[in-house]
């Protein structure tokens, strides 16, 4: 493996080291796409506490956000990491 995979893949990993992160992850491959709205309520958290986990999530290419009518929407891209996630919950 070089370099560049073992960077990229060590930056996926500490992505989805927290809780939160991995909580929202998870949801969205179940659910497809979520709004920060939604995820707020789920997460039971503010606002802006969920918009930092998702900016992480998103620099870390494991998200997307898409416009959705008047609100912005987000799922996830990377589908090494959906594989990944539910490979996981399989062992559950």
């Amino acid at each position: 493996m070089e370099k560049p995979e073992c960077k990229e893949m060590s930056e996926i990993f500490k992505a989805l080291s927290h809780p939160i992160r991995l909580k929202i992850v998870c949801g969205l491959i179940q659910k497809k796409e979520c709004n920060v709205t939604k995820m707020v309520t789920h997460l039971n958290m503010p606002q802006p506490n969920v918009s930092q986990h998702i900016n992480i999530l998103k620099n870390a290419d494991i998200i997307e956000g898409y416009r959705k009518g008047n609100e912005i929407c987000y799922r996830v891209t990377n589908k090494i990491v959906e594989k990944i996630i539910e490979s996981l919950e399989m062992k559950e």
